[in-house]
Parts: structure tokens; sequence; C-alpha cells
């Protein structure tokens, strides 16, 4: 999986601010997921407009 520069400088600093928690990316990264999943949105919809959006370069 390839993820943008701006993202994965994101996820560092996340990382960083559970340093507490001796976190690692891995777990972030499914928090960040688990909590994305159990909200109230229509996953499908928001995906596909994030994927329009970053390719057309409005994200």
């Amino acid at each position: 999986m390839s993820i943008s520069d701006e993202l994965v400088e994101e996820l560092d600093e996340l990382t960083e601010q559970c340093v507490d928690l001796q976190a690692s990316r891995s777990e972030v990264v499914e928090a960040i997921l688990t909590a994305y999943f159990q909200s109230d949105v229509d996953h499908k919809a928001r995906v596909r407009e994030l994927i329009i959006r970053r390719r057309k370069g409005t994200l």
C-alpha cells in the first residue's frame, strides 16, 4: 500500500502523540479505521468522494 507523504507525516505525528501507549503505526491505522467504520456515515459514498477529490487534486 502506498500513501502520500503528507499522510505519512500526519500518521507519524499521531503515533508520536501516543508514545505513552507505545502505539505502533499499525495500531494507529487500525484505530483510525475502526473509528471510521464505526461512524454513522455512508462509507461507500464517502470513499468514492475522497478518491474523486484526490484524483482531481482538491483534497
